[in-house]
């Protein structure tokens, strides 16, 4: 997925004759601490509450500001990584798409990045939750999802978790079958480190409780 599959327009962009008070105003009310300016699709940059914080006249229009120096973007056609980049790195509430002609076409929102991974992660989904724990030289996903498949399973969604100072990782994978059972029961017997379950399911709410059951029984 690239950029520009997830613009919205929901927040309108501000001009730089907009003053202060009408930029807290907006933030306030969209629940957003920054906001582009834009000028006939010219992208003049992103104005944040600090920006703004020690101007006393709130009559102020924000084209007399001095913006922090650093002013983030995104292509439309960059991968949908680098927007999470700059969320994180940036500690942004949004951020700015620009297409190649550097002229801005919308922003992202942090609500947008969110149902994103809702989405690829396929939390609405029914399954249960299985995390492993593999060593990086291990690390085959084609046999961890054969290993499902062989349980009429499917892997739903799948990320990995690397432990730091540690040649350990976590995977953990949404599978489309809330009896998990079955599904643990092979990993244990490749060998693979369980280091924990989660199911959705009200039907299954022991699934702790078999899961050290059948630990149990591996061990005889």
């Amino acid at each position: 997925m690239i950029a520009g599959d997830l613009i919205s327009d929901v927040i309108p962009p501000l001009k730089t004759s907009d003053t202060i008070q009408k930029v807290f105003n907006r933030m306030a009310e969209l629940k957003v601490s920054h906001l582009p300016i834009v000028n006939n699709q010219q992208f003049l940059g992103l104005i944040s509450e600090d920006d703004m914080v020690e101007v006393i006249d709130e009559d102020t229009p924000i084209g007399a500001l001095h913006l922090s120096a650093a002013q983030p973007y995104v292509l439309d056609k960059q991968h949908i990584y680098e927007v999470i980049r700059l969320f994180y790195e940036q500690k942004l509430s949004v951020v700015p798409v620009l297409n190649e002609k550097m002229n801005y076409l919308g922003l992202i929102s942090s609500q947008s990045l969110t149902e994103f991974f809702a989405k690829i992660t396929a939390v609405s989904s029914p399954g249960g939750i299985i995390v492993l724990e593999i060593n990086h030289r291990d690390n085959s996903l084609a046999h961890i999802a054969q290993i499902v498949e062989s349980e009429n399973a499917q892997i739903l969604s799948s990320y990995t978790h690397s432990k730091p100072d540690s040649t350990k990782m976590e995977v953990t994978l949404k599978v489309n079958k809330t009896d998990i059972s079955q599904i643990v029961a092979s990993f244990l017997r490749y060998e693979y480190v369980v280091l924990a379950t989660f199911n959705n399911s009200d039907k299954n709410e022991g699934i702790s409780d078999r899961f050290d059951s059948l630990m149990n029984y591996l061990s005889f």
